[in-house]
């Protein structure tokens, strides 16, 4: 673990970090003392309360732990937006987030919605943050349309949308040893948090192994994330559509590109205060913790529910052949107080040295299709 030098918590915040840690500490006691790292992850995420998505922390922006392509610039989900408007002619009008963060992109997908005179029938949220709940709800206010979901529907038709959110499942996490693959988890040694490995029943792991191509390949002292979770929520999604299509947004890779030999320490990252580093130890409840996507793994869920691939491309494929650059260009390049800062985060979300390579765009459907010029970037055959 690298050494951190972080800005200091609050003393109301470091108060709530220890009372998750405690709460952790007495599930690792009453497991005989361990817990896989699923489990930790969702703890210290997902605790009522004091869990980092579940408690009262700011998360985006400037005063949270990072930003995402809505926060840069509205050009990110009005270019999304006629995406959906296309597909709304194939499926009913009707709109499905997962994590909507601060409502941002809901926001501007339904602005831009209602200019092209394809209004959206009702936008659905599905949120287990409170606190961002509440942002939402102010953003949103003047969208009646908008219903704030705590479960997955039964049934959907429309389009459902996850821009950051896969990253977020926790992941399940398996080391390579001389004496075979064990799972890695939490202990607590020495009064700390800490990683410990053991074995895992074989069967159990033969099917966790499933997801990395060449196991057998892999040096000894391997760390890789697999994502059962986030393939069963795929799977649970998958299953309900009846009519239209599911559109991710993540950072992440083809399997064969996520589990190469040199990437033996895995991709888990915590961000806090706009600081990225990889300790996830580090003052629970008040950091996020992600794993990049398996993106092979994500696109066999939603064919194993009867979703066709629809495209796998990166995002600044994706967003330029959707019509980002003449949305763009509705405001002149002579008005630079408006133009410079809409370029510049342009800029950001399709350069390969910034965020365009690295996300990714999955988009799974059933009894749609999308544009020639939307798939003529397509990197399906990568998976």
């Amino acid at each position: 673990m690298m050494q951190l030098q972080l800005p200091p918590p609050s003393p109301e915040a470091l108060a709530a970090s220890n009372a998750l840690q405690e709460e952790i500490t007495s599930e690792i006691e009453r497991n005989g003392g361990w817990i896989p790292f699923s489990r930790y992850m969702e703890l210290a995420l997902y605790a009522p309360g004091l869990g980092y998505y579940s408690g009262g922390s700011a998360k985006l922006g400037k005063e949270g732990d990072f930003t995402t392509a809505p926060e840069m610039t509205p050009l990110f989900g009005r270019t999304l937006a006629h995406v959906v408007a296309g597909l709304f002619a194939q499926c009913p009008r009707r709109l499905l987030e997962f994590g909507a963060g601060t409502g941002r992109l809901a926001r501007d997908i339904l602005t831009e919605l209602r200019q092209l005179g394809i209004p959206a029938e009702s936008y659905g949220i599905v949120e287990l943050s409170g606190e961002l709940r509440q942002r939402q709800q102010h953003m949103l206010r003047d969208f009646p349309e908008v219903r704030w979901l705590d479960s997955m529907p039964d049934s959907f038709s429309g389009v459902a949308i996850g821009n950051e959110v896969l990253d977020a499942m926790p992941v399940r996490l398996l080391a390579k040893q001389p004496e075979g693959w064990l799972e890695r988890g939490v202990a607590r040694q020495h009064e700390r948090l800490c990683f410990s490995d053991r074995a895992c029943p074989p069967e159990e792991l033969a099917l966790l192994l499933q997801q990395l191509p060449e196991p057998d390949a892999l040096p000894f002292g391997y760390v890789a994330e697999v994502h059962p979770l986030a393939h069963g929520f795929l799977r649970a999604l998958c299953s309900i559509v009846d009519r239209g299509a599911a559109i991710f947004v993540d950072y992440g890779f083809p399997a064969h590109e996520y589990y190469l030999g040199q990437r033996s320490a895995g991709t888990l990252m915590c961000h806090y205060r706009h600081h990225a580093h990889d300790d996830p130890f580090y003052l629970p409840g008040l950091q996020d913790i992600t794993a990049h996507v398996d993106f092979t793994d994500a696109a066999r869920a939603g064919l194993a529910c009867g979703m066709d691939l629809l495209l796998y491309t990166s995002q600044a494929s994706f967003l330029l052949d959707a019509g980002l650059p003449a949305l763009l260009m509705q405001t002149s390049p002579e008005d630079q107080m408006r133009y410079l800062p809409m370029a510049n985060a342009v800029q950001k979300l399709t350069s390969p040295a910034e965020m365009g390579e690295l996300f990714k765009v999955l988009v799974l459907g059933k009894n749609v299709s999308l544009p020639p010029a939307l798939v003529r970037g397509d990197r399906s055959h990568r998976l």
